[in-house]
């Protein structure tokens, strides 16, 4: 899988860019806020339909403009078609070999990404929200029915917190309808939290190899999902629902009294153990910095498994801040076999073959020029 060709009108600070891409490794050079990162960033926001950096689309449009347009040309399963996104104040429309997906579940999936960034290096010891996001799209990109689910999960959950206010300003009500609502929102959860269950089984497999090659053998990683509910990764979905059932029922009057819902898979975390010995608490930062890239390289094996095909990997500006040995893993890793793209103020210092081979591309105000 790689992507051929990439066009931006109105996106963040370019007004106009059309650039061609080797299918291995592209290299952008540039110093800091020269518009660099919103190329890679315009990659991710193609595939997965939002960024990584900003939940308010209109930041992707340019200063005074009324739209932005990304568009690519993908190859996968040795088929070339066209992705296309625009934002607008009407909402993001999504374009996929040129038709208009009705829904985002539809169209994301059809080009896989992995972005590297600095502030994944926080993914472990950050808030659990991170990691929640961190979960969330990935699954999505395998399963984008999941896309689904999540979406209609915080929409429920959005309209029963406003109940949930409502009531607690009155002394009395009828609870007919925040539990029509909690039914609703118990459908989505459990699935949620179901696929999530499935998922990190996935990426338990593929990380703990690699936690153990990066530490030279010296470290054994265990992932667990820490639910804010009693349910365990074997449970059948009925039974999880059976759970939340109950749960929501036991925490209604609760809920009501501290205005909000107490419970659900916006609660969760996921917890990191290195040797027995929880990594976000008592991990060293080289622990935690390891225990982000095994995650990060673990996602690239856990999509080519799903997939058949390795995604597109993105990193950030992330190089610089990895030492030789972790520095050389990543780059050995993906050395030949996924299309890489690499932002970064400067090459010196950074000594593979990976990056001697790569195509180069310099940006400076917004221009971006192709080395050679």
């Amino acid at each position: 899988m790689h992507i051929n060709e990439l066009s931006l009108k109105n996106y963040r600070n370019y007004e106009s860019l059309d650039l061609t891409f080797d299918h291995k490794v592209n290299v952008i050079i540039g110093e800091n806020a020269q518009g660099k990162t919103n190329i890679m960033e315009s990659i991710y926001v193609l595939a997965l339909t939002k960024s990584h950096r900003t939940s308010k689309d209109k930041e992707l449009i340019k200063w005074d403009e009324s739209y932005a347009k990304i568009k690519g040309s993908v190859v996968k399963r040795n088929r070339q078609f066209p992705l296309e996104l625009i934002f607008s104040n009407k909402g993001k429309k999504a374009k996929l070999n040129h038709i208009e997906q009705q829904r985002l579940s539809d169209y994301i999936g059809a080009l896989n990404v992995v972005m590297f960034a600095p502030e994944d290096l926080n993914l472990v010891k950050g808030s659990p929200q991170e990691r929640r996001r961190f979960i969330d799209m990935e699954i999505g990109q395998i399963q984008p029915i999941y896309v689904y689910h999540l979406g209609q999960f915080q929409k429920i959950l959005k309209q029963r917190n406003a109940l949930l206010k409502d009531y607690q300003r009155k002394q009395q009500m009828d609870r007919t309808m925040l539990r029509v609502m909690t039914e609703q929102i118990i459908e989505h959860a459990a699935t949620i939290i179901h696929r999530r269950f499935k998922f990190l089984q996935l990426l338990r497999k593929w990380a703990q190899p690699i936690h153990l090659g990066i530490s030279r053998h010296l470290e054994k990683l265990e992932i667990t999902y820490d639910a804010s509910i009693e349910v365990s990764e074997n449970m059948e979905l009925s039974k999880i629902v059976e759970v939340y059932q109950k749960q929501f029922e036991d925490m209604e009057t609760k809920e009501i009294e501290r205005g909000t819902s107490l419970i659900g898979p916006h609660r969760d975390d996921l917890v990191f153990h290195l040797n027995g010995k929880e990594v976000q608490t008592y991990g060293s930062q080289g622990q935690q910095r390891t225990t982000a890239l095994s995650l990060k390289l673990a996602e690239i094996e856990l999509i080519y498994s799903e997939v058949g095909e390795y995604p597109i990997l993105l990193l950030d500006d992330v190089l610089s801040e990895l030492d030789d040995h972790r520095q050389s893993h990543l780059l050995n890793t993906i050395q030949g076999k996924v299309q890489t793209f690499v932002s970064t103020t400067s090459v010196d210092g950074i000594e593979h073959d990976t990056l001697k081979k790569a195509e180069i591309f310099h940006v400076h105000q917004g221009a971006v020029s192709k080395e050679g």
